[in-house]
């Protein structure tokens, strides 16, 4: 073997991956949002996580990427770490599709159909096809559909192109031997998992084996250990991904890596002390790309069947091995008020529903304080409690309005009707102000990463536009709360405040800009910032209304607004009067 055939192995290799890569990508892209939404809400029981994660890696070719998504949808509070655990496994079972497409280049057969089966025979056909889609159809659908099959199409190139460069290492006796090496099991597992680590992709690590098979020298019994390692060296994709995510992602993450060691565990116990007892013969005979298929196949399908009745066990580990602080534990005590068991007492869980509720708009009003806080004086930690403060009030909102739409489908009195109609439209504006947080927070990361500097009058007018928000959501927070529509009043008063200090910041800024006392940069800073405050005091008034007309058992925030009489010697005029002088600009 020359070094010309290194080189045209390393190409087809490229070649390979980047079709596995630019196939994925357009069958990602032809599913859209759809397959977030199908991997968020189609996990009720493990039985069907484990065939939704089957279909999606089946599609997307890639069970590192169906287990990224994953840690990333619990990462996001969209999916639960139990939710999680079926689809990781069932990923595993979707790869072995690849090996069994790859395994149809061994088709033997004087049949002109049975011929064109081969993908290396159909394969130019789909990259003709694909060609014309992609370059002369205008329709963007049907051009990710043309980059499908030309992905498919190079990935097959790339497949011959590696087994033609490694059949002459068939009569290498040096290539052989080393070979050889990998029958002893340790050091083919770790063979399979060092090169599937390194290349990312399990369906691209076993088709570079079934490749290798083309030499004749690949036995069963090195094939087997090498199979067993690549499940392991699949798991590198999904725990580089939770780098930086939150303690659920992580787990997420190390579920998929434990799940792979158990089964590959068991499964190399199993065979090897079958073949102790039974001696398989196969063991010595030479494997091909079907072969190779089947072990995979077989491998992923057993320790599905066999590790699922443990994914609670697998759910624990996962726990033990990243243990919940004081801060995670408190808040998921808090969900735990949500239990189904007291939908039959709707009083009862009215106010566990108030609660959680109330847990939820402290949380929006603690990232809200943070977000502010990092724009004079940026602080990594804080950054990141603003964004897992925002992840808790999502998750917060999906489980509390699953909740309480359960629950107003029961035998309620006009006063606990009311109050869930309430807690329901506020719970939405709660989550808009800790997004709002989390725009504040990137808007604060952009000053500090461009080195932009405030001037001195326009810091001292943020900090007075700053602490009127502050001052309204912690007025609304403690209005929502304790239900007083009378504190409410307040609320519509100095919104207008607010509204009014979003337009004065505004006009100075660009007076300053005029005069060349300020830069366009750090007045877009300032402008984002500006309008994020102003939207937050928008929520707080929504909420401020809704406390007061629910409990008049009426919600028209408009049809209320326009009533308000703002002429002067009125409490709304007294109140607005009083909070503009409070906050005046220097």
């Amino acid at each position: 073997m020359t070094i010309f055939d290194v080189l045209t192995m390393l190409g087809g290799l490229a070649l390979f991956l980047y079709g596995m890569n630019t196939m994925g990508e357009g069958l990602t892209k032809i599913a859209g949002g759809r397959l977030e939404r199908i991997l968020a809400k189609l996990t009720s029981n493990p039985v069907k996580a484990v065939f939704l994660g089957i279909f999606v890696t089946a599609v997307i070719q890639s069970s590192s990427a169906t287990t990224v998504m994953v840690v990333g949808f619990v990462n996001s509070g969209i999916m639960k770490l139990s939710q999680a655990i079926g689809i990781i496994m069932g990923a595993n079972v979707g790869t072995t599709v690849t090996a069994w497409i790859l395994s149809l280049s061994g088709i033997e057969s004087d049949s002109l159909f049975m011929q064109f089966l081969k993908p290396s025979n159909f394969a130019p056909v789909l990259a003709v096809i694909g060609i014309i889609f992609v370059m002369f159809l205008k329709s963007q659908k049907k051009k990710d559909i043309g980059m499908i099959l030309l992905g498919f199409a190079i990935l097959m190139f790339g497949m011959d192109t590696m087994s033609g460069a490694v059949k002459p290492l068939a009569d290498v006796p040096e290539f052989t031997s080393i070979l050889t090496m990998f029958s002893n099991p340790v050091l083919g597992m770790l063979a399979g998992a060092v090169l599937t680590a390194v290349i990312q992709s399990s369906s691209a690590s076993v088709g570079i084996l079934q490749a290798l098979c083309a030499t004749g020298s690949i036995t069963y019994g090195t094939a087997f250990p090498i199979i067993m390692g690549q499940n392991i060296g699949t798991c590198c994709t999904a725990l580089l991904s939770a780098i930086g995510a939150n303690k659920n992602a992580k787990r997420a993450s190390l579920v998929h890596l434990y799940f792979n060691l158990f089964g590959t565990a068991l499964f190399m116990i199993a065979f090897y002390l079958l073949h102790a007892v039974f001696y398989f013969e196969f063991i010595d005979q030479a494997a091909g790309p079907a072969g190779i298929a089947v072990m995979h196949s077989i491998f992923n399908i057993v320790a599905t069947i066999v590790l699922l009745p443990f994914a609670k066990g697998l759910e624990r580990l996962a726990y033990l091995s990243i243990r919940e602080d004081d801060k995670e534990r408190g808040r998921h005590e808090i969900l735990s008020l949500l239990d189904e068991r007291f939908l039959e007492q709707p009083a009862f869980a009215v106010e566990r529903c108030r609660q959680v509720a109330a847990e939820m708009a402290k949380l929006s009003k603690t990232a809200l304080a943070n977000a502010v806080s990092l724009i004079e004086h940026y602080d990594e930690d804080v950054a990141k409690s603003v964004c897992s403060d925002e992840d808790e009030v999502d998750r917060y909102e999906d489980e509390l309005g699953s909740y309480l739409v359960k629950l107003s489908a029961k035998n309620l009195s006009e006063n606990d009707s009311r109050t869930i109609s309430m807690i329901l439209h506020c719970i939405n504006d709660f989550e808009r102000i800790s997004d709002h947080a989390v725009n504040i927070w990137e808007t604060a990361r952009k000053k500090k990463e461009k080195k932009i500097s405030f001037s001195e009058k326009a810091t001292e007018e943020l900090v007075v536009f700053s602490d009127a928000v502050k001052h309204i959501l912690d007025l609304t927070v403690q209005v929502f709360t304790n239900e007083d529509a009378n504190a409410a009043n307040e609320i519509e008063p100095l919104e207008e405040v607010v509204d009014r200090l979003n337009k004065k910041v505004k006009k100075r800024h660009v007076k300053r800009l005029q005069n060349g006392k300020c830069t366009i940069e750090a007045g877009l800073i300032l402008n984002d910032l500006a309008t994020n405050f102003e939207r937050v005091a928008d929520h707080c008034s929504n909420i401020g209304v809704c406390v007061i007309q629910l409990r008049e058992d009426s919600y028209d925030p408009h049809g209320y607004l326009d009533t308000l009489d703002k002429g002067k010697n009125t409490p709304f005029h007294e109140t607005y009067t009083m909070y503009k002088n409070r906050y005046k600009l220097p």
